[in-house]
């Protein structure tokens, strides 16, 4: 598996399998298939409420733990943040079964989040997340967080496919040395992604389907993904994709595709806004 190396000389694996919107019931099946399928970067949140069907699945899994890369990622936190941090990811790792993870992230750039990361920093001096980053930031918010944090973030994992391909934050990202990661790289097939003519044409030149293509597509530009499925046969096409390599004339058609815009919602949407710094787990 190809890796990147983090600000903080981490590996981490260029792919890897994500849970979001994948059921607590269904969420252990697919992450020991995942995992027989050869992936070790696996990906999950408190929010996804599926941290301990992941942490099963990795128990009986057989894989040495210094194999794999783990992440999860912090929910917005009511005030005292610090404290309340450390609290959230201590109930994470107990879920998990682990006693570490390797990347911790900010879900949402919401809240206290500089009373988050300072906790996070401790939790990584300490050694129980390896690297720590965030979630859904702006560009502009990862430099002001990297300007007054001790630790800088590793990774931003943002939204980012063929119709919101986020070039210029990736650029800025790579600038300040943060790791872009992609989120719905395939935009859960919104705006008819899978039937796209342009990616359709590519893939059948390379006998390859349209996912591969948009899987290849990101990891030429040395973007992190995490496609989810919960198809033992999906799970192996997604991984063969290091045997072909897209010509730069395949990567400027596919530059065309950028629509500028999520395919999802805008975090700087006032009522989304609301929305998420309203919204609480229960631990």
């Amino acid at each position: 598996m190809t890796t990147v190396t983090l600000n903080n000389g981490v590996e981490m694996p260029i792919l890897g399998f994500g849970v979001f919107q994948v059921g607590p019931d269904e969420t252990e099946a697919a992450v020991s298939a995942a995992l027989s399928a050869g992936y070790r970067l696996l990906d999950t949140a408190a929010a996804y409420g599926n941290e301990e069907a992941v942490g099963s699945a990795i128990a009986a899994s057989g894989v040495d733990r210094e194999e794999l890369f783990i992440t999860t990622k912090l929910w917005i936190q009511d005030s005292p943040a610090e404290h309340n941090t450390t609290r959230a990811f201590d109930d994470s790792l107990r879920k998990l079964g682990l006693d570490y993870v390797d990347l911790y992230l900010i879900h949402q750039p919401f809240g206290d989040y500089y009373g988050q990361w300072r906790a996070m920093e401790k939790i990584n001096q300490e050694g129980r997340a390896r690297a720590i980053g965030v979630s859904n930031f702006p560009s502009d918010r990862v430099i002001d967080l990297k300007l007054n944090s001790e630790v800088a973030p590793a990774v931003n994992q943002i939204e980012t496919n063929p119709f919101h391909q986020r070039a210029t934050d990736q650029e800025t990202l790579k600038a300040e040395g943060v790791q872009i990661e992609s989120w719905g790289p395939f935009a859960e097939g919104k705006n008819g992604l899978f039937s796209n003519e342009l990616l359709t044409t590519i893939g059948a030149a390379y006998g390859k389907s349209v996912a591969q293509v948009v899987l290849r597509w990101l990891i030429q530009r040395e973007v992190v993904v995490i496609p989810k499925t919960v198809s033992p046969e999906r799970m192996a096409q997604n991984l063969a994709v290091f045997d072909f390599t897209l010509t730069d004339e395949d990567m400027a058609r596919i530059a065309t595709l950028d629509v500028g815009d999520s395919q999802f919602f805008d975090h700087r949407d006032p009522e989304m806004v609301r929305w998420l710094s309203a919204r609480r787990l229960d631990n």
